[in-house]
């Protein structure tokens, strides 16, 4: 099971990483992610090994998914949540700005708001009051968004296309995603058709997301602790201690958590 992110700047344009998805251990860094040099160096593994790789976790990067069906024949590709989820929700938010550009009247209040349209539905508070110097008056969040989704019946589908897929997969529910993607309204925003389009495109893939455990979320933090050992270094000359250091770091980091987890 393999995570792959590239994170690193090294000859080409960045590098690559990846790990075990199972447990977050860090398995190496090619300091070039083209595809040329990421056939060549995962084809230095015997075919047995390549094999053995079960599910290979991505972001929705069309190049490297054709890849793994080279290299990894037997390994199901798992889109990122993360990823599925920013997909719609940028999808809305190109919405909301389109429209907050065209109704100079409600300009305010869409930019001051966006968060809470983006907020999940269900985390929204329709108890708890607060002045509003938009709306100068006491509202709740679950108030402001009903008045801003009810100025246009395309923004109100369009949300709740959003809401729709982004509860699918946090509830890891198949069935509640494949009837947003098969029985979309006419009324969504071209924006979001388009995500639409990506969503039903790679729909085996994201079947692949709800049905396993398995996220980038891991290698997302190595990125982070890989950042702070370039910053706090200033920099390295050598790719080679550069990563020397990190797998360093990473090793002694995972050996502490594994310990820690045993003695719990």
């Amino acid at each position: 099971m393999r995570s792959m992110y590239p994170p690193l700047v090294g000859n080409g344009a960045m590098s690559f990483i990846f790990c075990d998805a199972s447990n977050g251990k860090l398995i190496d860094i090619v300091e070039d992610r083209r595809l040329s040099t990421l056939r060549t160096y995962f084809m230095r593994f015997s075919k047995a090994a390549r094999e053995g790789v079960t599910h290979v976790v991505i972001d929705m990067y069309a190049p490297y998914m054709t890849l793994i069906k080279e290299v990894f024949p037997k390994a199901k590709i798992v889109l990122d949540k993360f990823h599925i989820v920013q997909l719609v929700s940028r999808a809305l938010n190109k919405t909301r700005i389109r429209f907050m550009n065209q109704n100079k009247e409600f300009y305010n209040k869409f930019k001051h708001y966006w968060r809470l349209l983006l907020k999940a539905q269900e985390d929204l508070n329709a108890t708890h009051y607060f002045y509003s110097n938009c709306f100068k008056k006491m509202i709740s969040q679950q108030e402001i968004i009903d008045f801003l989704l009810a100025l246009d019946p395309e923004l109100k589908e369009t949300y709740d296309f959003y809401q729709t897929v982004q509860q699918a997969i946090k509830l890891r529910n198949l069935e509640i995603f494949h009837h947003a993607i098969q029985h979309p309204s006419d009324l969504l925003s071209h924006e979001m058709k388009t995500a639409l389009k990506t969503l039903t495109h790679y729909q085996d893939y994201v079947k692949n997301t709800i049905e396993t455990p398995y996220t980038n979320g891991v290698l997302e933090g190595i990125n982070n602790n890989i950042k702070v050992i370039k910053r706090i270094a200033f920099g390295y000359r050598s790719f080679y201690h550069f990563k020397a250091r990190i797998l360093i770091i990473h090793k002694y980091t995972f050996e502490q958590k594994k310990k820690r987890n045993q003695t719990i």
